[in-house]
C-alpha cells in the first residue's frame, strides 16, 4: 500500500515541510472556528460588545474540553508511531482501537460533568450578570457537540502520524469552510444570535468527525480503526505521554480564564471591556499558537517513528528543520501584530477606546512570541520520543511563570499590567526549555541507537 510520506526513508527536510506545512494551514484555517464566531457576533446590532464578551469567557472553558482531545490524540500518536517505526503495526493497531474507546468515554463524561457546572464555571471565570445570559446560551449548545470536538481533533493525529497530511488537513478545512457559512444563517437569518453561532460549530465540527472517522475505517490507511484489544496498560501510556501536551492546551486556556476574572476583579468599572479587550487579543494569539502548534504537533510521527527505528540522525536534522519553521512563523506574527494589528481588531469592534485597548495589548503580547517557538518544538519534540519526564515540568515552568504574572503585576501596576504576564513567560520558559535540551537531548538519542533491536 503506497504511503503519502515514507516517514522513515523521505528526505528529511521535505518531509519535515510536506507534514508541517499542512498541518499548520489547517490550524490556521481551524483557528477560524472561533474567530469568525467572534467576528460575526461582535457586530451583532445593540448587543455586539456585551456578547462577545459572554463569548470570550466560554471561549477558553470550551477549549479546555476540548483539550481532552489532545489528552488521547497527541498521545496515542506518537505511541503508534513508534510501533510503525519498529514494524509493530498489530501494536500500533491496538493503540488506535484504545485510544477510539477513550475518547468515547471522555465526550460522555466530560457533557455530563460540564453541564451539570456549566452556572458556576461561567461565574467563576469572568462572566458579569450582563454577560452571563449570552455565555450560557453559547455554552450549552456548544456542549451538545462535545463528542465530534473530541472525535475531530483527537483521531485527526492518528490520520497525520501515519503520513497523509493533507487529508489531516481536508478535515479541518471542511469544518472550518462549513462554519463560516454556515455562522451567518444561524446568526443573523434565523435570528439566533450566539446560541447559533454555538450551533454552527457543532455542525461543523460533525462534518469534521465524520470525514476522520470513515478515513480511519477506510482501505488507504495501514492501520485502520479495528475494535476488541482493549488493554488498561495501553490506555495508561497513552494517558501518560499525553498529558503534557493535554497540559499544555488546558493550562493555556486556564491562563485565559485567569486572566478574564481578574480583568473583571480589578478593572472595576472597565470590568467587561477589559473582558472584551482580552477575547479580541486572545483571538490573536490563537492565530499565533494554533498554527505554531500544528508545525510542532504536525512533526512529532517524523521523529516517534524515526526514535523507534534507532535512525537517530533524522530525528536531528527533523528539530533543526522543525524549529526553523517555528521561529520563522513566530517572528512572521511578531511583524504582523505590529502592520496588520489594528485591521485585526477593527474587525471585532468600531468602538475607537475598546479599539485602541486590543490594539495596544496585542502588542504586549507579542513583545517575546519568537522564542515561543522555540519552546514549542523543544517540548512537543520531547513528547514525540516519548520523554514525558522532560516536556511535563518545561511546560508546567512556562505556565507557572504566567500565573505568577497576572496574580502580581496587577496588585502592583493595576489591571491592564497583567497583559505583561505574557511576554514575561514567552522569555523565561524557552530560557530554561533550551538549556534543558542542550544537556539532556544528545545523551537520549546516543542511548537509543546503542539500544537492542
Amino acid at each position: 500500500m503506497r504511503k503519502t510520506n515514507d516517514l522513515g526513508r523521505d528526505p528529511v527536510f521535505r518531509l519535515v515541510c510536506r507534514l508541517a506545512i499542512p498541518t499548520m494551514l489547517a490550524q490556521l484555517v481551524s483557528v477560524l472556528y472561533s474567530i469568525v464566531d467572534r467576528i460575526y457576533i461582535g457586530n451583532i446590532q445593540g448587543i455586539g460588545d456585551l456578547a462577545l464578551a459572554g463569548v470570550g469567557v466560554c471561549g477558553p472553558i470550551v477549549t479546555l474540553l476540548s483539550s481532552f482531545a489532545s489528552l488521547v490524540g497527541l498521545g496515542g500518536s506518537p505511541i503508534m508511531a513508534m510501533r510503525m517505526g519498529e514494524g509493530r503495526d498489530r501494536e500500533a493497531g491496538r493503540v488506535l482501537s484504545n485510544s477510539f474507546l477513550m475518547l468515547l468515554i471522555l465526550s460522555g463524561v466530560l457533557t455530563t460533568l460540564f453541564l451539570l457546572l456549566k452556572e458556576h464555571l461561567l461565574m467563576w471565570f469572568g462572566a458579569s450578570d450582563a454577560t452571563y445570559p449570552y455565555a450560557e446560551s453559547y455554552f450549552t449548545a456548544y456542549l451538545c457537540g462535545t463528542f465530534f470536538a473530541l472525535a475531530a481533533a483527537g483521531l485527526n493525529q492518528f490520520v497525520i502520524c501515519q503520513g497523509f497530511a493533507k487529508a489531516g488537513m481536508a478535515s479541518v478545512v471542511l469544518g472550518a469552510v462549513l462554519n463560516i457559512a454556515l455562522d451567518p444563517v444561524f446568526i443573523f437569518v434565523l435570528d439566533m444570535g450566539v446560541q447559533g453561532a454555538a450551533i454552527a460549530t457543532v455542525i461543523s465540527q460533525a462534518a469534521s468527525a465524520a470525514f476522520v472517522v470513515l478515513f480511519l475505517f477506510g482501505k488507504r490507511v495501514m492501520v485502520p480503526i479495528t475494535f476488541g484489544g482493549y488493554d488498561l496498560r495501553i490506555m495508561g501510556r497513552v494517558l501518560v505521554v499525553g498529558f503534557t501536551p493535554f497540559l499544555i492546551v488546558a493550562i493555556d486556556n486556564v491562563m485565559i480564564i485567569a486572566m478574564n476574572a481578574i480583568l473583571q476583579t480589578t478593572g472595576g468599572a472597565e470590568g467587561d471591556m477589559l473582558v472584551t479587550c482580552n477575547t479580541i487579543v486572545q483571538s490573536f494569539m490563537l492565530v499565533v499558537t494554533m498554527p505554531l502548534g500544528g508545525i510542532s504537533g504536525g512533526t512529532q510521527g517524523i521523529l516517534g517513528y524515526n526514535y523507534g527505528a534507532r535512525q537517530v540522525d533524522r530525528v536531528r536534522q527533523a528539530q533543526k528543520y522543525i524549529v526553523g519553521l517555528c521561529v520563522g512563523y513566530t517572528a512572521l506574527m511578531f511583524v504582523l501584530a505590529r502592520v496588520a494589528g489594528p485591521l485585526f481588531v477593527r474587525l471585532f469592534t468600531q468602538e475607537p477606546q475598546l479599539a485602541e485597548e486590543a490594539f495596544d495589548a496585542i502588542k504586549i503580547c507579542t513583545l517575546a512570541i519568537i522564542p515561543l517557538g522555540v519552546q514549542y518544538e523543544l517540548v512537543d519534540g520531547f513528547t514525540g520520543i516519548g520523554q514525558v519526564r522532560l516536556s511535563l515540568p518545561l511546560s508546567f515552568w512556562r505556565k507557572l511563570v504566567y500565573f505568577v504574572a497576572i496574580f502580581l503585576l496587577p496588585m502592583a501596576f493595576g489591571a491592564r499590567a497583567a497583559f505583561y504576564a505574557q511576554p514575561l513567560s514567552d522569555v523565561l520558559g524557552p530560557l530554561v526549555t533550551v538549556i534543558v535540551y542542550l544537556l539532556t537531548m544528545g545523551k537520549i538519542l546516543k542511548e537509543r541507537a546503542a539500544s537492542p533491536q
